[in-house]
């Protein structure tokens, strides 16, 4: 079970978690972030010590020193408690006062945000203990690791993982830190994309769980954008390439890498909400509905790029250098299309796009839309499913469309249009795929 910043973002949500941590009676790995707001003040800390300014520095952390002894008196009745965690919340303030006096880099500033997951878990231990369950509080730096390639390594955490396990064996309860781990080189580091979804899922398939809970303040992934358009609803279940699909394309709900660890284990992943314990969310696994178109999605701040060029007919190796421009300047590819005299593709990080114009231009003619907006529609895209991107186009028709993306995927078609017919786009799939 994995729970957000929000998730555990006051003493009182911090309660209520326990309760759903211990409510199946069934032994539980919990996976926990930092409570709401504390990251973002660990962050403003860092900051003021890169600018050398250590009293801004100490404001923030007064701060937060006060705003968590509160918590301290409103999480926990037993006073000795209270003292051990008081005790400790001291030892982190201290920890992280020792930073203004000495030089500072990123590799300082990865230390100070690691404590916002070390204070909430060593927080929830402490309230689960003075209720009577048996919770151990394991370390996630003794176990999640990455590679030299800033990637996890299964292999290290699943032994170094167990050898944890059987240090303290026979608790209803263990909890670990999200998010954090140490690289190749023994650093405090962290996993970058998808934070402690990701520890979940690695966590999840390392000791090969039942099941994996990603517990948010959402009741699951939704049909549509909920921002936008109205009357949208959770989707019941979804294959883990629909999830990847919809994650990419702007369902913020989930990192599109970070149930990759699920997917190859064969473990489902649910989405639940911590504020609506009792609704069903989303399961993901590695069965598809057939038949099912399931969801919508879009992705903003997408540039179109098209190169045309006679010397691109019939000739090999233009692509080749095309793609070459962009992957020098680190820039990834949404979508593409070709015709015998052209190429047109869509990026979402315009950072270079003065460069690679330049570069591109050597090779054709070159012209650029910015402002658009990628429309994802997910579900059972197969190609032998007649009649479905029909269905899908109808609800177009009334859209002007400047590139349709299908085929590269059996879960997927994508539309790119103008940003500004965005909110029309997403209402017209919705009533004629969901009404």
């Amino acid at each position: 079970m994995k729970f957000g910043g929000t998730s555990v973002g006051t003493p009182q949500r911090m309660k209520e978690v326990s309760q759903l941590i211990t409510k199946s009676g069934k032994p539980v790995f919990v996976v926990l972030s930092a409570m709401s707001g504390t990251t973002n003040s660990l962050v403003e800390i860092s900051d003021y010590l890169y600018k050398k300014n250590p009293d801004g520095a100490n404001e923030v952390i007064n701060k937060l020193e006060e705003r968590y002894l509160q918590h301290v008196s409103e999480l926990l009745t037993d006073e000795e408690n209270r003292s051990a965690l008081r005790d400790f919340l001291r030892s982190e303030w201290q920890y992280l006062r020792s930073f203004t006096k000495e030089l500072f880099t990123s590799f300082e500033e990865k230390s100070i945000v690691a404590q916002g997951e070390m204070i909430s878990t060593n927080m929830m231990v402490s309230y689960m203990k003075e209720q009577g369950v048996n919770a151990v509080l394991l370390n996630a730096l003794d176990f999640m690791r990455t590679d030299k390639n800033a990637e996890p390594d299964p292999v290290y955490i699943k032994e170094k993982l167990a050898e944890q396990l059987q240090a303290s064996p026979g608790a209803q309860v263990y909890i670990t830190q999200g998010f954090i781990c140490r690289n190749a080189y023994g650093e405090v580091d962290n996993l970058q994309r998808g934070g402690s979804d990701y520890t979940a899922s690695l966590v999840g398939a390392a000791i090969d769980a039942e099941e994996i809970q990603i517990w948010t303040d959402i009741d699951g992934m939704h049909n549509n954008d909920p921002r936008v358009v109205e009357k949208t609803e959770p989707v019941h279940q979804l294959h883990f390439e629909e999830a990847a699909e919809l994650a990419y394309f702007g369902a913020k709900i989930l990192h599109p890498t970070c149930i990759q660890p699920a997917k190859y284990a064969g473990i489902p992943v649910r989405l639940l909400n911590t504020m609506d314990p009792e609704a069903e969310g989303t399961i993901i696994s590695n069965t598809t509905e057939y038949g099912k178109l399931k969801a919508v999605a879009a992705k903003d701040d997408i540039t179109a790029i098209k190169i045309k060029s006679s010397r691109m007919l019939l000739a090999t190796g233009f692509l080749r250098k095309v793609f070459e421009i962009f992957e020098s300047y680190q820039t990834p590819i949404d979508m593409v299309c070709t015709s015998e005299v052209g190429v047109s593709m869509s990026i979402d990080n315009a950072s270079h796009l003065g460069e690679i114009v330049d570069e591109l231009k050597k090779y054709g003619t070159v012209t650029v839309d910015t402002n658009m907006c990628i429309i994802c529609v997910v579900g059972d895209l197969d190609w032998s499913n007649v009649g479905f991107e029909t269905k899908v186009m109808d609800a177009m028709k009334d859209i002007p469309v400047r590139m349709i993306s299908y085929g590269g995927s059996n879960y997927n078609i994508s539309f790119l249009i103008r940003k500004e017919n965005k909110k029309r786009a997403l209402q017209s799939l919705s009533n004629h795929l969901f009404a």
